[in-house]
């Protein structure tokens, strides 16, 4: 532990952590080391683990990267957060992410940018910029983040780390502060697949607090690392292999391709029509969701309230413009668009009629494969500015990841090699609900792989 605080410590200026709890990450280790010495310890014993600070801890700030809930202390602690405390993994601190989740690059948070540190010049991902960086510059074991559009497979990619996000419903919500509810996923961050593994299983299972949480019970994720994928059939969506895609990735995930072939696997090209609509729907029912969710933000209840006002009006007004960021105004605005009169059905229930087709390419795509491969990002990790003015590019860094969180479905990104600049490429491995075994057992062989 004491290691770990003296990283942090050095590595400050990357700015992973808004939070860090010093002393009770000391007095936890201590409590830990003599439950290991009587035998009593739990799963996660002495696992040191960050945690997104959009996932409330009792009486500790939830900021969510917002001047608006600056100084907000939540009351409880997320159900995540107690599974983990039970489990006897040790919360480090809280992590810098892009304000309300709400990126793709970290650079939107109201408490500066993340630095990549592959390459400090480089953005680390987003939104989980923060949990993705602790792990990849050794300042936690693991960390949670969020997926709302591909939040923790992106940045996993761009830093050099296994990012897994479990099927929507797997694990529970409650205490996660909301962006987009039906499409906002908790999730892992780690080194290995063997931790993201047992990390996902201890955070896993039915909440009675979360009523989209499924009452499916929960496999043993670590046991389906079979160290195999004999007899696998993984496909290939032809609409993510386009000339479009960067050729140093597609050379990269080629060559993991064929040692899993080599490995026991099969190949097979498999289509998912409806590819090019996914941006389109995902920021149209996101942005609806967010409208309506951040609306509780009004500076009457909690979080920032503008001083001097004079009337209700104000107040609203002034609360919410001084304390949202431009990129949250951006999709709270294009939100509110989408649900007004007039503009409802043609943008929000045909979004809505995309998501379900999107959802049936799916379907029709695992009657043939176990899982699908693709890359999880366009390109590797970008200058810090250099997509800032420009949103819809920015939207684009999250093309191969957005269709997993409309679908509802797991995905894990992993490392697999770098570029001729040394940065880091990732591959994606997404599977059929709540069939995380698969996925992992796939992201295990391919992380095990003989390196030449």
């Amino acid at each position: 532990m004491e290691r770990y605080l003296a990283t942090i410590e050095k590595k400050n200026h990357l700015n992973a952590f808004l939070k860090v709890f010093n002393q009770e990450s000391l007095e936890r280790a201590r409590s830990i080391d003599a439950r290991l010495a009587k035998g009593t310890a739990g799963p996660l014993a002495g696992m040191v683990i960050a945690v997104k600070d959009v996932i409330c801890m009792k009486h500790k700030t939830v900021t969510c990267g917002s001047r608006i809930l600056e100084h907000f202390e939540s009351p409880y602690d997320a159900t995540v957060i107690g599974r983990l405390n039970d489990a006897d993994a040790i919360l480090i601190g809280k992590t810098n992410l892009d304000e309300f989740a709400m990126g793709s690059s970290t650079e939107n948070s109201a408490f500066g940018v993340t630095l990549n540190p592959v390459d400090e010049s480089r953005v680390p991902g987003g939104s989980s910029g923060g949990s993705a960086v602790a792990v990849a510059a050794g300042l936690a074991t693991a960390a949670l983040g969020t997926d709302t559009g591909g939040s923790i497979r992106q940045p996993a990619a761009l830093c050099g780390v296994v990012g897994i996000k479990p099927t929507y419903g797997r694990v529970s919500r409650y205490g996660l502060v909301a962006f987009a509810s039906s499409f906002d996923q908790i999730g892992v961050f780690s080194s290995t697949v063997s931790d993201a593994a047992l990390v996902l299983r201890v955070i896993s299972g039915h909440d009675p607090c979360d009523s989209t949480s499924a009452t499916l019970p929960v496999p043993d994720y670590a046991a389906s690392l079979t160290g195999s994928v004999r007899g696998l059939r993984l496909g290939l969506p032809k609409e993510y292999f386009t000339p479009a895609l960067d050729q140093e990735i597609k050379n990269a995930i080629m060559g993991k391709l064929d040692f899993l072939k080599k490995s026991g696997a099969t190949l097979k090209e498999v289509s998912l029509p409806h590819t090019d609509y996914t941006i389109a729907a995902y920021y149209i029912l996101t942005t609806a969701e967010a409208s309506s969710n951040l609306a509780r933000y009004d500076g009457a209840r909690y979080g920032r309230r503008a001083a001097e006002v004079h009337d209700l009006i104000e107040m609203y007004t002034r609360s919410r413009s001084e304390g949202f960021g431009d990129e949250v105004k951006r999709r709270i605005m294009l939100g509110t668009y989408v649900l007004s009169a007039g503009y409802y059905d043609a943008y929000y229930r045909k979004g809505q009629k995309v998501r379900r087709l999107i959802k049936e390419d799916f379907n029709r795509a695992f009657q043939e494969v176990d899982c699908l491969i693709t890359p999880t990002s366009p390109t590797t990790a970008f200058k810090i500015g250099q997509k800032a003015d420009d949103p819809l590019t920015m939207y684009l860094s999250d093309i191969y990841t957005v269709s997993a969180n409309l679908a509802g479905l797991p995905g894990i990104s992993i490392p697999c090699g770098t570029d001729r600049q040394g940065l880091p490429i990732g591959l994606q491995i997404l599977g059929r609900g709540f069939d995380e075994q698969t996925i992992l057992r796939v992201a295990d062989v391919v992380e095990k792989q003989p390196q030449k």
